[in-house]
């Protein structure tokens, strides 16, 4: 069975299958509801107490490995995410369900945004 040309021209006359070259940006949805942040990600496979979240200034760090000594397979992830605005910390909840991971972030209340505006000249 052949093996399908990659899209790029640059890898043309190489034997790498294409997939090598292509993102997994769509294992997480994130989005802004009632004053919070709502963050999926898919992580099937793993056990809750291989996955970790942390919050550090402003990003939330996700982390999983997962190994299945039976199939000689080892699975790692890792993905940070930078948030806009103050997030409360000490409201952040996690909950891992069905391989879905959701973590909510409220949008701390009392956080007024800073900056200094930038005139635009014509």
């Amino acid at each position: 069975m052949a093996l399908p040309r990659p899209a790029s021209s640059w890898t043309q006359g190489l034997d790498f299958p294409s997939r090598l070259f292509e993102t997994s940006g769509n294992d997480y949805e994130l989005y802004e509801r009632d004053d919070e942040f709502v963050l999926t990600v898919e992580l099937p496979g793993f056990d809750p107490e291989e996955i970790t979240a942390s919050w550090d200034d402003g990003v939330l760090n996700i982390a999983g490995e997962h190994e299945d000594p039976d199939r000689d397979v080892r699975r790692t992830y890792h993905r940070r995410f930078r948030f806009p605005k103050t997030v409360d910390e000490d409201a952040i909840e996690a909950t891992y369900e069905n391989g879905i991971l959701t973590v909510r972030l409220p949008v701390a209340v009392d956080a007024a945004a800073t900056g200094t505006e930038i005139a635009i000249e014509s």
